[in-house]
Formats: C-alpha cells, structure tokens, sequence
C-alpha cells in the first residue's frame, strides 16, 4: 500500500450512513446477525455526537475520499491501573481491500495515539470465538490472547446458541 494513497482520521457525521453500513455487514458477515438499522443509526450518530462515549477511526483511499476501513473506540476504566483501556469495537474493511494491510494501519494509528496520550493503559478487543481469519489478523497485528474470558447479560441482542 502507498501511503499517500490512503488518509486515516477520526469519524465526522458525514460518515453516518458508510459506519451503519459498515456495521450491518460486519453483524451479518461475522455473527449472522440481522440488526435493527434504525437502532444502529442512533448508536453511531450518539457515538459521533459525544466523544465521551468514544471514537471511530476511518481509513479512507484517496483521492475520492472513500472510507475502506473503521474501528470503533470505547473506554474501560481500570482501578488497578489509574488509567483507562481502549476497547476496539465495530472493526470492518471493506471486503476489497482485506488482506491488505488495513486494519494493521488503523490499529497502528490508534497504539500511537494510546501510546503518546499518556492516560491510557492498554488496548483491549473481543472476536468472534470461531472468527479464525480475524483472530490471525490481530495476532500479527502483535495482538496477544489475554486471560480472560468474556460474560454478558445481553439485553438488547439475543444470545446465540453455543456451537
């Protein structure tokens, strides 16, 4: 990839309609789901609207500006710590530019923005169990497993049987 040819920068509300996009491919693509897509409108617009709730970043080629790539930010605080964690969330390329370096740029950008703030403890994402393709992405992004495993109480979403 050149460099030149691609822009990475924090989502603006004129990228509403490409982020619920990007986010309904992502659901059906990776979990099956089908969501609601009046509902995910309004959560990325409060997303974009208060970034007390966190960020997204985008990747755009150039020179139309077309956004190829997102991850979503959110916050975790640690008491252990005194700092917080940045969870990545709503991680999407476009399946024409996977495999391409995408998400290793994005992430990238993020670490060094986590790492020169100076007020953030670490980055934290979960995936998909049986997502294979994703989990070697971020593996090699240098990405590790951590220990834990994750629980919910889901109200919104219903839970998928166990495979």
């Amino acid at each position: 990839m050149n460099q030149s040819d691609f822009h990475i920068r924090l989502a603006e509300p004129r990228d509403l309609e490409t982020l619920v996009t990007f986010n309904v491919a992502l659901a059906s693509e990776t979990e099956g789901r089908q969501l609601e897509r009046s509902r995910l409108r309004s959560g990325v617009e409060s997303i974009l609207a208060d970034s007390a709730k966190g960020f997204y970043v985008v990747m755009e080629h150039r020179p139309a500006g077309t956004i190829i790539g997102q991850l979503l930010v959110t916050f975790e605080w640690s008491d252990w710590r005194n700092a917080v964690f940045w969870w990545l969330q709503s991680v999407y390329v476009h399946e024409d530019w996977r495999r391409r370096g995408v998400f290793k740029t994005l992430y990238d950008y993020v670490l060094a923005e986590g790492t020169r703030r100076g007020d953030v403890a670490g980055i934290r994402l979960y995936v998909e169990r049986d997502n294979a393709v994703a989990q070697e992405v971020y593996t090699q992004a240098g990405l590790s497993t951590a220990p834990y495993k994750v629980f919910e109480a889901d109200f919104i979403l219903p839970a998928r049987p166990e495979t």
